[in-house]
């Protein structure tokens, strides 16, 4: 089979990563979670107590930042600093703070790099904000997946309660609306659906249907 890139963007708790890490499997393809890798960032900034959203003091520590992804098992394992980060990179805090650290120019080139140099190498599945209009402009396959703020919500609470977690929907509903506005307005790299992206809204599907929609997207795009 060829090499082709499959970019997934769209806002947070879309089920971007679910799906895609499921496309990618299907397809026997390499999946990038790129969101991870600016949690791992987040996560470095507030284990030092720093402020997010400080340009200046991110930037002067990145070059003590190494961020890398590993596949064991068939999942992908982000790593800082040598340190498997998996298990403390998905709380709430975790998103907020990766949301302050992504508008930064310096972190963003950082990790830029690193996704385009995975994508070069082989066939992948790559999920974020910015894959179709920044990262890999020229990926044969783009697709926005969205949903509604409270669909979002609710699949974020029912992930959470989940492991045990105690939260309120409304608040995480608010989080959800605020980053959103954040990452849509953002200088850097804003989330915006490319002008060939293809748009996909989950709302009301299973996760086994919108894998469906997008191996159908995925065959029209590249006729395999």
């Amino acid at each position: 089979m060829k090499k082709i890139n499959i970019a997934i963007d769209g806002p947070a708790g879309a089920g971007k990563s679910t799906i895609a890490r499921a496309l990618a499997k299907d397809r026997n393809m390499v999946y990038v979670d790129t969101g991870a890798m600016y949690r791992a960032i987040g996560l470095y900034c507030s284990r030092k107590g720093m402020d997010g959203t400080d340009a200046a003091a991110v930037e002067k520590e990145l070059d003590n930042i190494e961020v890398s992804l590993a596949y064991e098992n068939g999942e992908q394992v982000v790593y800082l600093n040598g340190e498997n980060v998996n298990g403390f990179i998905r709380t709430p805090e975790a998103g907020v703070m990766a949301s302050a650290v992504s508008v930064h120019t310096a972190v963003r080139t950082k990790l830029v790099e690193l996704q385009k140099a995975l994508a070069e190498k082989t066939s992948v599945v790559m999920d974020g904000r910015d894959i179709g209009t920044v990262v890999l402009p020229n990926a044969e396959v783009k697709i926005y997946l969205t949903a509604s703020s409270a669909v979002r919500a609710k699949r974020r609470y029912d992930e959470l309660t989940a492991k045990g977690m105690e939260c309120d929907l409304a608040q995480l509903q608010k989080e959800i609306e605020e980053r959103d506005y954040r990452d849509m307005t953002r200088e850097v790299s804003p989330l915006k659906k490319a002008e060939d992206a293809v748009e996909l809204d989950t709302s009301s599907l299973s996760i086994e249907e919108v894998v469906e929609a997008m191996q159908r997207i995925v065959a029209e795009k590249t006729g395999e």
